[in-house]
């Protein structure tokens, strides 16, 4: 197994399964892994990233040895398994492969369909996490929540962020919908941290709360006050907590910011000391690449993977409120799966600045940039719009303006390599 990237790519084709049962075999094959592990579980449309970092790095913090499980990756597979932020080896992921590969051939001979590399993923997390006796894991739902492999843990929170649409091919196409699946990971007898959004959401969980017997800390808007924000840092105060400092750019990262400190004050309550002092420091000090990262200077480039409604909005609201001066080029790669017409009619709303349209580095997955520059025109014939290739894009950045990177997280790799 000389390249365990290629390795991964060619064994496991499609895509995530929408069941738990092939996950449900490899953890009954493995003696159930997943009950010697203390979980935090995240699942959301968006945030659910920033929240795994943000309480990965609290717990830190606070000393722990923490575990955390995480997708997408952003340049190798690795960066999905890690303990204290340090990736799993290639050597350590391919011992684990090697124990697994008999039973997942074994389940695929068996079953009609084949284990994904998404469950792949969740069984070495799980054994991984296991056979190195962390204190504590911080795991990330890959998509939706109730049938994603993830929805095997038992977690002692789980955390919902914002609920939007995204995947509706899968998740279905109505926020309640969505909401239900996401509610998935509420277990019996836990506690929940989810903010008030829509009425229609609220209900699913609060009714999914009520049913499992689980705790819910509900987020009201006016919990969070007296915000303020400069170049370094956005500054605001959650219930008796003053003056919180958080690095991560965007207003909506209050909200996630929020769940952070509730999901804390839970903790603390079941016996996993978080003092004040450990959780102010996380939230000042956490990062989170790929999510309005700065990733070069000069010329000022920055990243940010949005890739939805929800998404895009907050970053175009993150646009305007550090660099409405600047000038701006938007460099747009968006996958086939993306509703590419709601995503543009939000972020083409700048007569002023460039857009420039790219296959991102995949033709077969990005939607064609002839398509994206078509529909662009029609939205208005004063925009400055181009299509290009990425590449040729990366080595051409302007000085004079600030570049944003936007749409996609598969493109990182390419971004800061350049």
């Amino acid at each position: 197994m000389n390249d365990i990237q290629t390795y991964l790519t060619t064994y496991f084709k499609g895509t995530k399964n929408p069941s738990l049962n092939a996950i449900k075999y490899l953890i009954k094959e493995f003696n159930h892994p997943e009950k010697d592990l203390k979980v935090v579980h995240i699942a959301g449309t968006n945030g659910k990233g920033s929240c795994v970092e943000t309480m990965t790095n609290i717990l830190i913090k606070a000393g722990y040895k923490v575990e955390k499980f995480l997708s997408p990756h952003l340049i190798k597979y690795n960066e999905r398994i890690s303990i204290n932020n340090k990736n799993i080896s290639d050597n350590e992921m391919e011992k684990l492969i090697k124990r697994i590969k008999p039973k997942i051939d074994n389940y695929n001979e068996l079953s009609e369909t084949r284990v994904s590399l998404f469950e792949l993923e969740t069984i070495m997390a799980l054994l991984y996490f296991k056979e190195n006796k962390c204190d504590i894991a911080v795991f990330e739902t890959g998509l939706g929540g109730k049938l994603d492999s993830t929805n095997v843990v038992n977690p002692i929170v789980s955390i919902i962020t914002s609920i939007g649409y995204d995947h509706m091919h899968i998740l279905g196409n109505t926020l309640e919908k969505i909401a239900e699946q996401k509610a998935g990971i509420i277990k019996e007898n836990s506690s929940t941290v989810f903010i008030s959004q829509e009425k229609e959401v609220d209900k699913v969980i609060e009714n999914k709360c009520k049913i499992k017997n689980n705790d819910l800390h509900l987020i009201l808007k006016e919990d969070i006050s007296n915000y303020s924000y400069n170049a370094e840092y956005q500054k605001f105060d959650y219930k008796n907590y003053k003056d919180i400092q958080i690095n991560l750019k965007g207003e909506k990262q209050l909200n996630n910011a929020s769940l952070c400190i509730e999901c804390c004050e839970i903790l603390n309550s079941k016996g996993i000391r978080i003092t004040e002092d450990a959780m102010r420091e996380g939230l000042k000090t956490v990062i989170h690449r790929g999510r309005f990262e700065i990733i070069n200077k000069k010329p000022l480039v920055i990243f940010d993977g949005a890739h939805n409604e929800a998404a895009i909005k907050n970053f175009v609201n993150s646009v305007n409120m550090y660099y409405n001066k600047n000038k701006k080029v938007y460099v747009v790669s968006l996958l086939k799966v993306k509703d590419y017409k709601a995503i543009l009619k939000i972020l083409l709303k700048d007569n002023e600045s460039i857009f420039i349209f790219t296959d991102g580095n995949d033709k077969n997955k990005y939607i064609p940039k002839e398509k994206l520059l078509e529909y662009s025109k029609k939205i208005s014939s004063k925009l400055k719009v181009y299509a290009e290739d990425l590449e040729d894009v990366i080595h051409h950045l302007k000085d004079d303006y600030v570049t944003f990177f936007v749409g996609s997280f598969y493109i990182y790799g390419d971004v800061v390599k350049k």
